[in-house]
């Protein structure tokens, strides 16, 4: 009977810490608390009443299978319900117990050994479950904790999701943004890069403009002068048929036919000559048609280099140079575009008589303007090679430094002072070597003058 009691306190304190009852279930827990107080007050009046123990026991029994009924009906006592398995053998067992001793004294004498056992088996089983329901409580908590952390995890997760959303959201537009920006500014790079080759373009259209004036000078005052003197010859054969004929001198008028002829062969040689060279001007300055054609590659090296000489001397009268050529009589027509090649020629001789004009500035500068022994010299040679036409460029000016040997070929580098150079005329050389299947190399060294070596396919 104590021992019922006890329990019905112990299950009622158990269900209250376990389920938070104060809390949780605030209506239940008073429910539970006057089950606990009654259930004292049974023990205590159990203890100290004896003629009242048989009515305290009902009333026990009534209290615990009260008890039984709340876990067993209640829902919200479902996770206790390992308790009632626990406790409900030796609760129905003990009731069993009392009836059949108020009902049959006998048969509960002759059974009394078999409850006994059966009793003893109860409190067995009651443990065993109690232990297994602390044991599975426990595990329970743990997996409320784990769910929680998780729960908690994925809160915290969710969190920084919607808030790296944010972020990407708006990184996105930052980027976006920054895209267009550089679209934009990619555009205008464009355009100013094909403005910066068209000018460098017309810089080396007006270098060798320069030098073709210089160049067609030449005939043109020999054209000059030779009408000069044709129309002074003239003058004099005239002159000479004015006088009677007995005075006149057939054989000077001869001398003189025969050197107005001499003469007007000078004039439609260097006519000619003029004209080819204006030829070569249109042909260099005229739109490229792309068109790969068979090109005398002597010829053209020799053109430039006089040319690219004479568009220096425009520009600066005390310069001069010794010009050499070795020119390979075996290399035959070579399939290139000759306005191509020409500009590339071109910008490789104004690079060389920069340089030999540069040196001669410094070695005169070093000697306080007195002439130095330094003789500028630029130099072009062809050779046929296996399959390939080797064309060099060679100077003798200061080299370039090995620092910077790398860069040469990059656009927009250029060691030129500002305002003299765009940085774009080997890159662009660069480019048409390639485009043509050719190779375009350098060799240098400081203070020794520089070659450049270029190799076209036959």
């Amino acid at each position: 009977m104590i021992f019922e009691l006890i329990i019905a306190i112990i299950i009622v304190r158990y269900l209250q810490k376990s389920m938070n009852t104060k809390t949780n279930l605030p209506n239940w827990n008073i429910v539970l608390t006057y089950i606990m107080y009654a259930a004292v007050i049974l023990l205590v009046s159990y203890a100290l009443f004896h003629a009242a123990r048989p009515v305290t026991k009902w009333f026990s029994h009534a209290l615990l299978l009260y008890l039984i009924y709340i876990l067993y009906n209640e829902k919200v006592f479902k996770e206790a319900r390992q308790v009632l398995l626990a406790i409900a053998p030796f609760i129905l067992l003990s009731v069993f117990s009392d009836i059949l001793q108020l009902t049959d004294k006998n048969q509960y004498s002759t059974l009394k050994s078999l409850i006994d056992s059966l009793a003893g088996f109860a409190i067995l089983w009651m443990i065993a479950m109690w232990l297994i329901t602390n044991k599975q409580k426990k595990a329970l908590e743990k997996e409320k904790i784990k769910t929680q952390a998780e729960a908690e995890q994925k809160t915290i997760m969710a969190s920084m999701k919607d808030e790296l959303e944010v972020q990407v959201a708006q990184r996105t537009a930052e980027l976006t943004k920054q895209k267009e920006e550089l679209q934009h500014t990619l555009e205008e790079l464009k355009a100013t890069q094909s403005q910066l080759i068209q000018s460098e373009k017309m810089a080396s259209l007006g270098e060798l403009t320069a030098g073709i004036a210089h160049e067609i000078q030449n005939p043109l005052n020999f054209v000059n002068n030779f009408s000069d003197v044709n129309a002074e010859l003239i003058d004099e054969l005239n002159a000479e048929r004015l006088k009677p004929k007995d005075e006149r001198d057939e054989q000077l008028e001869n001398e003189i036919l025969n050197d107005i002829k001499e003469n007007e062969q000078k004039i439609n040689h260097h006519g000619k000559r003029a004209d080819a060279i204006v030829k070569g001007m249109l042909q260099h300055s005229r739109k490229s048609s792309g068109q790969k054609e068979p090109t005398d590659i002597n010829a053209l090296c020799d053109e430039y280099l006089r040319l690219s000489y004479h568009g220096l001397r425009a520009k600066d009268k005390s310069f001069n140079a010794t010009l050499k050529t070795d020119f390979d009589e075996s290399v035959q027509d070579v399939s290139v575009i000759p306005q191509e090649i020409g500009r590339v020629l071109l910008n490789l001789f104004n690079n060389a008589f920069y340089a030999v004009s540069e040196k001669r500035k410094v070695e005169s500068e070093k000697l306080n303007g007195e002439s130095s022994r330094f003789e500028p010299t630029v130099s072009v040679s062809t050779k046929k090679m296996e399959g390939k036409v080797q064309i060099c460029v060679k100077d003798n000016g200061s080299g370039i430094p090995q620092n910077i040997i790398d860069k040469i070929f990059q656009p927009f580098f250029t060691t030129k002072p500002t305002g003299e150079g765009t940085g774009l005329g080997l890159s662009l050389s660069y480019d048409i070597i390639k485009a043509h299947g050719g190779e375009l190399k350098v060799e240098t060294g400081t203070g020794e003058g520089t070659e450049f070596i270029i190799l076209l396919p036959l």
